[in-house]
């Protein structure tokens, strides 16, 4: 998967982890894009090397989404917790 690719997926993983996540997390579509991106990453890399497939080898695989979804959200919920701003919307809305 080429770099554009990367892009469009930790843009896509990016929302789509930010919209599922209960609180809102710090930064605007450019950060989220950002933390997207290297979830989607950084999750592809630790998963390949625990030995539980490629799962960063297609875009349109289920495993490459669900691996950048999840690497998404759990850098959000990082960044979130090191900035140490609070939520603007309520919990669960």
């Amino acid at each position: 998967m080429g770099i554009i690719g990367w892009i469009v997926l930790g843009l896509l993983a990016g929302l789509i982890a930010r919209a599922l996540l209960p609180n809102d997390p710090p930064g605007g579509i450019i950060a989220t894009t950002i933390v997207g991106i290297v979830g989607a990453v950084a999750a592809g890399a630790i998963a390949q090397a625990a030995g539980w497939g490629d799962p960063v080898d297609e875009f349109w695989d289920v495993s490459t989404w669900i691996t950048a979804i999840v690497g998404a959200a759990v850098l959000l919920i990082v960044w979130g917790a090191l900035s140490g701003r609070r939520s603007r919307r309520p919990l669960g809305l």
